[in-house]
């Protein structure tokens, strides 16, 4: 008795989670590879961001005419959980088309590779949260730490669960429409500017600042800085996100239940 295309999918999903060593392994390979024969390995990516956070912390806080002390913490948070979503994202977007020659000769989960890239870009969050280590020292004045910070752990959850979902959709999407993965960068650098990152919603005047709270980015950003900088998650984030998140699963399962088999006719 053959199996239905939804029993596949959902074999599919038990079976990359069966295979956790598989990708986990798959994910600290491609960060060791990257780095092969490099004095400081995988560290290279901290020291970039934190070149990165400290100049624009100097420059825009004088540009925004923002207190220092309370703006470095707010960007440090705001910029680490940025590009953990934004690179998961444009990674995902061409996971099936960078993994053709495994997909071809290896049967594995198709899911697997979206596992792969999630915990590749979750392990080097975790490398770049070194770079809090010298805010907690010179602003622990302003920055808070309590228990708050125990909710970064649930918060980081609950964005690989969007990942693996979402992921599905960029991936299946990405990979049968070859013009998608140009226009998903296009779209995440426009993202970047619109979405609180580098500025604070305060900015805005009162009439217009309910524009922000429909933008899904900041509410997934704020599961990061909120727990970092002392914060208890708002509740208009915590509700965007329950939305979000039960979007992603079920269109991500019916996508995969309607689409698995054609993932390689398409690569």
């Amino acid at each position: 008795m053959t199996k239905s295309q939804s029993q596949l999918a959902r074999q599919d999903l038990y079976d990359s989670l069966k295979h956790w060593r598989i990708w986990l392994m798959l994910a600290y390979q491609d960060i060791k590879l990257r780095y092969r024969r490099s004095v400081l390995g995988p560290f290279w990516i901290t020291i970039s961001m934190a070149i990165t956070v400290y100049s624009m912390g100097y420059l825009y806080s004088h540009l925004f005419r923002i207190n220092f002390d309370d703006y470095f913490p707010y960007l440090a948070g705001g910029i680490l959980g940025w590009s953990l979503i934004s690179t998961t994202i444009l990674d995902l977007v061409e996971v099936f088309i960078l993994s053709e020659n495994m997909i071809k000769q290896i049967k594995l989960p198709y899911t697997l590779y979206i596992h792969r890239v999630a915990a590749r870009n979750t392990i080097i969050f975790f490398h770049h949260l070194l770079i809090l280590v010298p805010v907690m020292i010179i602003f622990h004045h302003s920055l808070k730490t309590n228990s708050y910070l125990f909710y970064l752990l649930p918060g980081l959850l609950i964005i690989y669960v969007n990942s693996i979902s979402y992921g599905i959709i960029f991936a299946m999407i990405g990979t049968r429409y070859r013009d998608i993965p140009q226009i998903i960068k296009s779209f995440i650098s426009v993202v970047f500017f619109v979405t609180p990152v580098i500025w604070d919603p305060a900015v805005l005047p009162p009439d217009k600042r309910f524009l922000v709270s429909l933008n899904p980015f900041y509410s997934f950003i704020e599961l990061v800085r909120s727990p970092l900088t002392g914060h208890a998650l708002a509740f208009h984030h915590v509700l965007m996100v329950f939305a979000v998140t039960c979007i992603g699963l079920l269109v991500s399962y019916f996508i995969l239940a309607a689409r698995r088999a054609r993932i390689v006719y398409w690569i």
